[in-house]
């Protein structure tokens, strides 16, 4: 079974929304080690809230802080300590998504980051947005990504960027996945329809 770890450039780049696609394509479980802040309606309950199957099983986190910042700091805040050894992978025989926390260098405690969440068998997906700095942020996190031998592939999140793309494409070589496109909403419908569209990629990934 395939275990997909969803990160991003940079924070609020889309790998909600990213994460729901894919849950909903491959109709796997969903998991989200830290949550930080939006503990009322954070990604996991987002995530219910847009696929549309009856198989998936949306996980519980493995943390759960109050504030919505900086992992390490949230942590503080909250009077704990992140520990790697705490966070332990759901037991499912399905498919299994897992979704970071804001880009792969965010900080969980003084050493650990969200990189070093991702085991070596897991196959990433790296959700870059278009802003001024984008093709930085995307290539210094496929850098990152490489360097420790991982599975990488990219996926775009809003407007088409023609420039921008094919750029990233030429310097990296990594297998672009394609596009989730810029939405005024996003609901259980347009999830099921970007699904239809990734769901022999993802199967074959």
């Amino acid at each position: 079974m395939k275990r997909i770890f969803i990160t991003g450039i940079s924070t609020e780049v889309g790998k909600t929304i990213t994460a729901s696609v894919v849950v909903e394509a491959l109709k796997a479980d969903y998991w989200k080690p830290v949550q930080a802040g939006d503990l009322d309606f954070g990604d996991a309950e987002k995530v219910t809230s847009l696929i549309n199957n009856s198989e998936s099983v949306v996980h519980p986190c493995s943390y759960e802080l109050r504030t919505p910042m900086s992992p390490h700091a949230a942590a503080e805040l909250d009077g704990i300590r992140i520990d790697l050894s705490q966070i332990n992978e759901p037991v499912t025989t399905n498919h299994l998504v897992i979704e970071g926390a804001g880009g792969l260098l965010v900080p969980l405690n003084e050493k650990d980051t969200i990189l070093d969440l991702i085991q070596p068998e897991y196959k990433v997906m790296l959700v870059s947005r278009h802003y001024l700095g984008s093709i930085n942020h995307t290539l210094l996190s496929l850098q990152a990504l490489q360097n420790r031998g991982l599975n990488v592939s990219i996926i775009f999140s809003g407007n088409e960027n023609p420039s921008t793309e094919k750029i990233i494409a030429q310097k990296t070589n990594i297998d672009v996945l394609g596009r989730i496109g810029e939405e005024s909403t996003f609901n259980k419908e347009r999830i099921s329809f970007y699904a239809s569209q990734f769901r022999e990629k993802l199967r074959s990934l």
